[in-house]
């Protein structure tokens, strides 16, 4: 589901978020910016407006860090890895380039981080990432461990 949205309040992009949406847009996006969330959405990835990206980031870094979901230790040392990118907000391909593995053995180990985590995309996998500690902004590229 794509929320689009003329209030550029918080509130609003947290429920559309619990609500099940996988992109959000404001409704001055031009029509192409439009189009590009929809098919975005559509294939399943997450989009979310870049004025409310940043705002979100200190949302959750704010918030009180809560105990580390168990289902982390599921991942492999390499999905812990992906998600930590997946979660800085690189693309399949732009992960792909910076391990150096091929696009498809991205995605396989995105539907293992999905499936092992109980998520239902990569908008919540970025969630559980910042609420859980394993990544924090501000902290680069440098690797947490854990």
């Amino acid at each position: 589901m794509l929320a689009l949205t003329t209030f550029d309040l918080d509130d609003y992009v947290f429920e559309a978020l619990r609500a099940g949406a996988s992109g959000f847009l404001l409704k001055d996006a031009t029509p192409e910016k439009i189009l590009e969330a929809i098919r975005v959405v559509g294939a399943g990835d997450a989009l979310l407006a870049p004025e409310v990206t940043g705002r979100l980031i200190a949302q959750f870094a704010n918030r009180p860090r809560l105990t580390r979901p168990p289902a982390l230790d599921r991942l492999t040392a390499r999905e812990r890895g992906v998600l930590q990118l997946v979660a800085r907000g690189l693309s399949n391909a732009e992960i792909a380039g910076r391990l150096n593995l091929a696009e498809q053995t991205v995605k396989s180990h995105v539907g293992a981080i999905l499936a092992k985590l109980g998520l239902r995309d990569r908008v919540q996998a970025v969630v559980l990432a910042y609420e859980s500690g394993l990544i924090v902004p501000g902290m680069g590229d440098a690797p947490r461990s854990g």
